[in-house]
């Protein structure tokens, strides 16, 4: 009995210690002078170790390149927010260019809802950025933007 009750107080202090945390990212792509419309973007709580990186929401830049990205997850340290742009700006090669960025620290907020937002500015994706990856398998399907179907309505 008093193993059991060990047990259930053992299970119950770790889901007292998990607590909701949440992140949000905005800004602009351009690749060059345009807006880098429909570019496949991620944002991921990347966690080391055993337990699996979470997808926190994805989506597609809109017709000026414009997004937003918003999710959270329940845990006892810190997230590691990661966003993700996959991209084919000036490219020529077999899939796609990969580029992730740290979302500082300062920006994850406790709760559900992110209460700030970080800014990620306008961004050309031209750029060479370091450590940049490949993804050779990506999903071209598209979700319908609200922006986009507004404006099939008219």
């Amino acid at each position: 009995m008093k193993f059991l009750l060990l047990i259930l107080l053992s299970f119950l202090s770790v889901a007292l210690a998990m607590r909701d945390q949440s992140i949000a990212v905005q800004g602009q792509l351009l690749c060059g002078s345009k807006p880098a419309a429909n570019v496949r973007i991620k944002l991921w709580e990347e966690d080391s170790g055993p337990d699996p990186d979470d997808l926190l929401e994805a989506g597609y830049t809109d017709g000026d390149g414009k997004f937003h990205l918003s999710g959270g997850e329940a845990e006892m340290t810190p997230i590691d927010p990661i966003f993700k742009v996959y991209h084919d700006c000036d490219d020529i090669l077999p899939g796609s260019r990969k580029v992730k960025f740290l979302i500082p620290k300062s920006y994850i907020t406790q709760g559900k809802v992110p209460k700030k937002t970080f800014d990620l500015g306008v961004l050309n994706l031209e750029t060479i950025f370091p450590k940049e990856e490949r993804e050779l398998i990506v999903s071209r399907k598209r979700r319908h933007h609200p922006k986009d179907i507004m404006e099939e309505e008219y």
